[in-house]
């Protein structure tokens, strides 16, 4: 009994760490491979590291991301997530619609990148 005890709790603690690295790699499926900005996309970093590219991100309607006391959220899968510091991307939005770059792990989701728009 207690090697199956110990086998179980060897089990979740290796799945702890394989599961959230698992779901953060990129999965460039070539569908903007003749896109003039893919070159662009994939150079874009925040502070926690590469954005990887746009196949990855995904824009954000208007009402779905807000401003308040300098700092982002967005509203991804129903429920409101603080976008931190690090994640914003500040250079200039060349592609002009928010983007969001999210990490969904067992732990819930994170924001790897965060490119402010417009909002017009």
């Amino acid at each position: 009994m207690d090697r199956l005890k110990l086998s179980l709790m060897t089990a979740l603690l290796v799945a702890s760490f394989v599961l959230p690295t698992a779901s953060a790699l990129g999965r460039d499926d070539g569908r903007y491979a003749n896109s003039p900005l893919k070159p662009w996309f994939d150079s874009l970093r925040s502070h926690l590291g590469p954005c990887c590219s746009d196949a990855d991100g995904f824009a954000v309607a208007d009402p779905d991301w807000e401003s308040r006391d300098g700092h982002y959220r967005v509203r991804l899968d129903g429920q409101w997530i603080d976008v931190p510091d690090e994640a914003v991307i500040t250079e200039p939005n060349r592609a002009g619609r928010t983007m969001v770059w999210p990490v969904k792990t067992a732990f819930g989701i994170s924001i790897r990148c965060f490119m402010p728009g417009s909002m017009i």
